[in-house]
């Protein structure tokens, strides 16, 4: 149960790039545009948190319910998600990774693999804008075309050797899809891919407002967003263990 809920976290691993002058010059340029697109640096600067409200679907088993994503700069995220009549929680505060399981009642630390994975999702604006002070660096890898429509492909590489390969609307500049190995709900590597869409304007933000992701082709999980807000006042404690 905890590596599927952690999978709705790498799907915002589509949000941890931007433009760095370490980057090779095609790369910096597609995602200067990128960060042009999604609303500019000024305004993205400006976002101190956010709480993301929808629902969300495990396909293949059948379940799922009502979620909320909180995130706060620099580097904290919590998720609520109900299925079945319960509440699993997932949370970052920065220091600590950490999930609620329902049926034990008990607050308890992620295991290291799920956590790290946890920590990256959490990464914040400043790692958006800034990535060079996290070691994350980019190499353009050309055009490839998906449905008939032509996609700038990037290779992200993390400094713990973490490696994501990403897709950019050659027309829109917005993030599509990202593809990466992860663990699947039995543990074995999978290969998983993130998948947005129905981009919508929110205050300024470019925001996908459905992501699916795929594991090994299949589909896997859907989560579709009815609202999101930005710098309401999100306190600490609420991402504390």
């Amino acid at each position: 149960m905890k590596k599927t809920f952690s999978l709705c976290f790498l799907g915002l691993l589509l949000l941890s790039f931007a433009s760095s002058p370490g980057i090779a010059q095609d790369a910096n340029e597609i995602l200067k545009k990128m960060i042009d697109a999604m609303g500019g640096r000024k305004v993205l600067e400006s976002i101190r948190d956010t709480t993301v409200t929808g629902t969300w679907e495990m396909v293949q088993m059948g379940m799922g319910g009502p979620l909320t994503m909180y995130m706060k700069e620099p580097n904290k995220m919590r998720w609520d998600g109900e299925a079945q009549g319960m509440v699993v929680t997932e949370a970052y505060d920065g220091e600590t990774a950490w999930w609620f399981n329902p049926q034990t009642g008990a607050r308890e630390d992620m295991p290291e693999s799920m956590a790290e994975s946890f920590k990256r999702g959490a990464m914040g604006n400043d790692t958006l804008l800034n990535p060079a002070k996290f070691g994350i660096s980019f190499v353009e890898k050309g055009k490839e075309k998906i449905n008939a429509k032509e996609f700038f492909v990037l290779e992200q590489t993390y400094s713990d050797g973490f490696k994501s390969t990403l897709y950019i609307d050659s027309e829109t500049f917005l993030p599509y899809k990202a593809k990466f190995k992860s663990s699947g709900p039995t543990g074995t590597e999978v290969e998983t891919e993130t998948v947005t869409s129905d981009y919508r304007e929110i205050d300024g933000v470019m925001i996908a407002h459905s992501m699916t992701i795929l594991q090994d082709g299949q589909e896997f999980m859907r989560m579709n967003f009815t609202s999101v807000k930005f710098n309401t006042g999100l306190e600490d404690s609420l991402f504390k263990k």
